[in-house]
């Protein structure tokens, strides 16, 4: 156990200066005391960043170092790449209780006070001076910069009403009511979004980060405060909003870049940890593999897409709000049906568009498409690129000279005439029946993937007929309420313009389309 870590039925007990220094305690810096709880959890194969995934071979070595060396640190990295979620997972690293001279606003030591305050109550009370224990969660302190925030805030200005209250000259150092850096005195203090923060503002760090000290308007006070800083900023604010002035730089020893996952399936680990789906939803979709999957790849599409700013980057709130979209979308439906229960259908996961529209910074030609249209096309990337996972790759299907082609039925079906529509409301016995109306299709499914549940067979029938559309081998039109299936060809002369109402609908189509 770490020197100052008492059990916390000992520090109940310990309510004085004087019972705490006959209990053994002495002081240490928080750096130190990060340092040693690092070095136990390391020691005991301990998960020291819960709930941190894809980062054990780069980040996380990195931010361990860092700690090991003392080090304040910046986490350097695009949107959602959990930098906030990290810095909060420090307070892990703490003693669980720490004593404080009561009353002491700066959280001073009882054997090395700071304060005037703490100074002067030890001076009167001496070893009976009032211990209170703090929790490490309110070691914690965190400011998101913005470019409203003053010295006042982070370091502290004299106050006048103070001055007045308590009768004292502007020369006495009791007047100065402290900013938020020297309340987090002996804790973890975290600026987020650091190019935000005004440079003017960004200069009074420099005492703090090299010296330990504060200056306050001219008063002749040194506070060696001790503190862990940690601080977040993304690459996009050196140039577009502000940059972090060199001279501050050269004094966060380590600088640690994020970076988003770098496969799907640790993607997918993140959104089922972070989205938010209720116990009734739970009970009333199931879901499956390919879903997370299709989620997943729409990230990777829009990290990659010509229409995306590289440079803003894809969050993975993108991921999570388009899942939790999904099950919402089969939650209505099943809802909108009276049904008890529901199987996601690959319609849910074309409806979760807006989770996309608003998770994505357009570059000019992706503003002249529409934001709704680029995040389509993503989708439309996604299901086409996971086809080939399931299905016989259709664009070699088509060179085929003495071998038919496995989706010669569904071709011909469709070029006779016929068209399917699927609709996001459908009924559970609506959406099977449309389906089976395609010849081939069942035949197909089941010949790659026998042993799957008939309700993932039916999405594995409609992920079939997206897939082809995505390929070009028919085609698919989206309707107001659900999507349109038919002949490649015919759809040349006769497909009604992107997002078109159901009003504009040929009327030969609609009687069609409502049964």
């Amino acid at each position: 156990m770490a020197n100052n870590q008492l059990p916390i039925n000992h520090s109940a007990h310990i309510t004085t200066l004087g019972q705490l220094k006959k209990s053994g305690y002495k002081p240490r810096t928080v750096k130190a005391e990060l340092r040693e709880n690092l070095i136990r959890k390391l020691r005991l194969k301990e998960d020291v960043f819960p709930g941190i995934f894809g980062y054990d071979e780069t980040v996380i070595p990195e931010l361990q170092r860092a700690i090991l060396a003392g080090h304040h640190i910046n986490l350097l990295g695009l949107r959602g790449q959990a930098k906030t979620r990290i810095a909060r997972l420090l307070i892990n690293l703490l003693d669980e209780y720490m004593p404080v001279v009561a009353g002491s606003e700066l959280n001073d030591d009882p054997l090395q006070p700071l304060s005037v305050f703490a100074k002067n109550l030890i001076a009167e009370h001496g070893d009976d001076t009032p211990v209170t224990w703090m929790h490490r969660n309110d070691r914690y302190t965190e400011k998101l910069a913005t470019p409203d925030v003053s010295v006042a805030d982070l370091i502290g200005d004299a106050d006048p009403i103070k001055a007045a209250t308590l009768k004292l000259p502007y020369s006495d150092e009791r007047v100065i009511h402290f900013g938020l850096i020297p309340r987090a005195h002996r804790g973890i203090f975290v600026i987020n979004e650091l190019p935000d923060l005004q440079a003017r503002i960004q200069v009074s760090l420099f005492n703090i980060l090299q010296e330990g000290d504060i200056q306050i308007r001219g008063f002749k006070v040194r506070l060696p405060l001790d503190i862990q800083f940690v601080f977040t900023a993304n690459p996009e604010d050196y140039t577009n909003r502000g940059s972090i002035v060199t001279p501050l730089k050269d004094r966060i020893d380590a600088q640690i870049i994020t970076h988003y996952p770098k496969s799907i399936e640790i993607g997918k680990r993140i959104t089922k940890q972070e989205a938010r789906i209720k116990d009734e939803q739970k009970g009333m979709v199931t879901s499956n593999e390919v879903i997370h999957d299709l989620v997943e790849q729409v990230a990777v599409e829009a990290r990659g897409s010509e229409f995306v700013d590289a440079k803003s980057g894809v969050s993975a709130r993108l991921t999570i709000s388009a899942y939790e979209q999904v099950i919402a979308g089969a939650e209505r439906r099943a809802l909108v049906n009276g049904e008890a229960n529901t199987y996601v259908r690959l319609g849910d996961f074309i409806s979760a568009v807006p989770a996309v529209t608003g998770k994505v910074e357009l570059v000019y030609e992706g503003e002249q498409e529409g934001a709704g249209i680029v995040a389509e096309k993503l989708m439309g990337k996604a299901i086409r690129t996971l086809f080939l996972n399931y299905f016989p790759d259709p664009d070699k299907s088509k060179k085929l000279k003495n071998r038919v082609s496995p989706y010669k039925a569904i071709q011909e079906w469709f070029g006779n005439g016929h068209t399917l529509d699927l609709l996001h409301d459908a009924s559970t016995e609506d959406y099977k029946h449309a389906l089976d109306l395609v010849p081939g299709l069942r035949d197909i499914v089941t010949e790659l993937h026998p042993n799957e549940t008939p309700e993932h067979t039916y999405f594995l029938m409609e992920f079939l007929l997206h897939g082809l559309s995505e390929h070009s081998l028919i085609s698919r039109n989206r309707l107001t309420a659900g999507a349109q299936f038919k002949d490649l060809l015919s759809s040349m002369f006769t497909m009604p313009t992107f997002g078109e109402d159901e009003d504009d609908e040929d009327e030969e189509e609609k009687p069609r389309r409502r049964r």
